[in-house]
């Protein structure tokens, strides 16, 4: 694994050798960086459940001015913190919250953050799709002119509304399908 564009182009990423971290292949993290490329710069992101990272760094690495990266395993916790070290993001450009992605999204609506790029890939055996997204689609954490991105199995069945979220497209790569939301 390791970062595609930017600032921290080609720079290898460390993962877990515990199976229950599924990071986004590189395929899929280049396609849909594709399709954000015009929408990165300056832009604020959220990576729920980031397991390694990936999606949040690639997005500063492309220039986005900060992340917020939400993870309650302190063995992924240090991975994120190694890689983004590696990749050699200031801190001043990142925030790493040790909870669930729940707590995170009250805990953010509540300092009244906002965000135009969302990442949402939980743990697939957990199916924590649907709350998510519900929580999402009810908060004002996404930026008029954001989107909250979900990973998914392809199999995965998704709701076209979640409360303000609208589905507005998706692109299908292999068994996995990215759904595009907007507000």
């Amino acid at each position: 694994m390791r970062i595609i564009a930017g600032k921290a182009r080609g720079t290898r990423l460390g993962s877990l050798k515990d199976l229950s971290l599924r990071p986004t292949l590189d395929r899929v993290r280049e396609s849909l960086f594709n399709i954000l490329m015009q929408e990165l710069e300056g832009a604020r992101v959220l990576d729920l459940f980031a397991g390694t990272g990936a999606i949040g760094i690639e997005a500063l690495s492309r220039e986005a001015s900060r992340a917020v990266f939400v993870e309650p395993d302190p063995a992924a916790r240090r991975l994120i913190r190694a890689n983004l070290e590696k990749c050699r993001i200031p801190e001043s450009q990142w925030t790493l919250l040790e909870m669930t992605a729940h707590k995170a999204i009250e805990l953010l609506e509540s300092r009244g953050s906002t965000f135009r790029f969302i990442y949402v890939d939980p743990p697939f055996e957990e199916d924590l799709y649907e709350a998510t997204l519900q929580a999402l689609g009810a908060s004002s954490l996404v930026a008029e002119d954001g989107r909250v991105v979900v990973e998914h199995f392809r199999k995965k069945d998704l709701a076209s509304n979640y409360g303000k979220l609208t589905l507005t497209d998706f692109r299908r790569l292999g068994d996995t399908v990215l759904s595009f939301y907007t507000f």
